[in-house]
């Protein structure tokens, strides 16, 4: 909270007879003997500091000249009351306040009256009362009704934990490139921070890091378009003086999504032998999605785990996947809705972009595990009797309520796990679709749209390594077909050992 804090003294224009400097205050003729003032030497001065700017700096200010102490004390009764008059209305109404007493001194005009603020505050009719950064941030969240849960919660956190901290109380429309360059300076100090004190030998030093991670290239991009996003609506607001968005003018690293790979057997090998990951986005073959399968068939998440697999549904997309959007004479299912993760609160939601509202094409297997499904839910139905919740959702607990994401994510891992595969994430798996299609000779666009992604540039981006390699097993497994009674023998290759004829 900004305060306001002011005092009285008294002084005068004599000088030291020897060094020529002024008393101001220590000269002796200001006070009696006994310790009063005296009304005819010296005169009265008042130093307030004034609520402090929006960059937070702060502003000192003195004024003298006043024949009598109380004439000093009344100037600052009134510049207290405004500030009072102020407090109520939150940061921005201070500092504002703290503009006006400042022009007010600067200029020599009259302070206007405490009950004129009061009213003028409380009408709302305050034209020049800019907001900060972090008010402005809670004003255009809060603006912002049709948000999907999860993108709120992701908002939200932005703004506690960065950009309120490090940007929120620069009025708007000081806010510079400096500043926000400033901030994006502060996490690549972090993460310098972390990575050294995880290489030290020091194990105490090691604990300080425990749990802390290292913000991505990625995570920053997405810092600074939450930031850039505020900004922008600010600008539109007519009534906030802001042209400029300096988060639109920050250099930061590329933070493109990592291409996929495939599970290669050299990949998979070196992965045993190591431990590391080539990428964090890895794609099972066709064949070891098989593998998976076989695992899981029988699991009672089994029927959302082969949807992602052979049609790409998201996470929520799977969970929230109810009976009503599926068509199984004519072997197609509608993505209408998905359920959200939020914290660890799940809520049903649109599904994550226009693009991933779409018809998907359901093939024989698909028909044949939702068929079954169906069959085992009517079990568990008549086993749950009166405790049965009807969600109308294509799998659920077994009394009916919606299954937790974060519980199909546990079971694909634990799957996994025992069947020995190399590792992807839950995420991955629908990746794998992809890679079912593409195998079999579809096109971009057709993974795009089995997908939903709302660009082919991401289908792209995202699958531009994986193609060729499928290629080369495509063409492999075609060679493999023509029936040759010899083959011929090759030559060894170059510095392979082997000794010439």
């Amino acid at each position: 909270m900004h305060e306001f804090s002011a005092n009285t003294f008294k002084r005068c224009t004599c000088k030291h007879p020897e060094t020529g400097q002024q008393l101001g205050a220590k000269c002796q003729k200001l006070k009696r003997r006994n310790g009063s003032w005296r009304s005819d030497h010296g005169t009265w001065y008042f130093q307030a500091e004034l609520p402090r700017r929006s960059d937070r700096t702060r502003r000192t200010r003195r004024r003298g000249g006043y024949a009598t102490q109380t004439d000093a004390q009344t100037v600052l009764d009134k510049m207290a009351a405004l500030v009072e008059a102020a407090q109520p209305h939150g940061d921005t109404a201070v500092v504002a306040i703290g503009d006006l007493i400042d022009t007010c001194l600067k200029s020599g005009k009259s302070f206007p009256t405490a009950e004129s603020i009061t009213q003028e505050l409380e009408s709302g009719d305050t034209p020049n009362l800019v907001p900060t950064v972090g008010e402005w941030l809670h004003t255009w969240l809060a603006s912002r009704k049709k948000l999907r849960g999860s993108t709120r919660l992701s908002y939200h956190q932005h703004m506690r934990l960065w950009l309120i901290p490090h940007l929120g109380h620069y009025r708007i429309d000081a806010l510079t490139v400096e500043h926000v360059a400033a901030m994006f300076d502060a996490m690549a100090e972090r993460n310098d921070f972390i990575t050294a004190a995880k290489a030290s030998d020091d194990p105490d030093i090691r604990k300080t890091v425990h749990g802390l991670r290292i913000i991505s290239a990625a995570t920053m991009q997405r810092y600074r378009a939450t930031l850039r996003a505020a900004l922008n609506a600010a600008i539109r607001d007519p009534k906030i003086p802001l042209r400029f968005n300096p988060a639109s003018h920050i250099e930061l690293p590329s933070g493109r999504r990592p291409k996929a790979l495939l599970w290669t057997p050299e990949r998979v090998e070196r992965w045993q032998r190591t431990g590391e990951r080539p990428s964090r986005v890895m794609v099972w073959t066709p064949e070891q999605t098989g593998t998976f399968l076989d695992h899981a068939e029988g699991h009672p998440h089994y029927v959302l785990l082969h949807l992602i697999a052979y049609r790409g549904l998201r996470r929520g997309e799977a969970c929230g996947l109810p009976w009503w959007d599926i068509d199984l004479a004519n072997q197609s299912a509608t993505i209408t809705s998905a359920l959200v993760q939020i914290g660890w609160e799940i809520e049903f939601g649109e599904p994550k972009s226009e693009a991933s509202g779409r018809v998907i094409a359901l093939d024989n297997d698909s028909v044949h595990a939702l068929r079954a499904q169906k069959q085992h839910q009517a079990d568990l139905r008549d086993a749950a009797g009166d405790r049965w919740v009807e969600h109308g959702l294509v799998c659920t607990e077994s009394d009916g309520s919606p299954l937790h994401p974060a519980k199909l994510t546990d079971s694909f891992q634990a799957i996994a796990e025992e069947a020995g595969l190399p590792p992807v994430r839950l995420h991955d798996l629908r990746h794998g679709a992809a890679t079912l299609m593409l195998a079999a000779g579809a096109d971009l666009k057709e993974v795009q749209e089995l997908l939903g992604h709302s660009s082919i540039a991401i289908t792209a981006d995202t699958y531009t390594h994986v193609l060729p390699e499928l290629a080369r097993e495509s063409a492999e497994a075609a060679a493999s077909l023509v029936p040759r009674q010899t083959r011929r023998k090759l030559p060894p290759p170059p510095h392979s050992g082997a000794s010439g004829a």
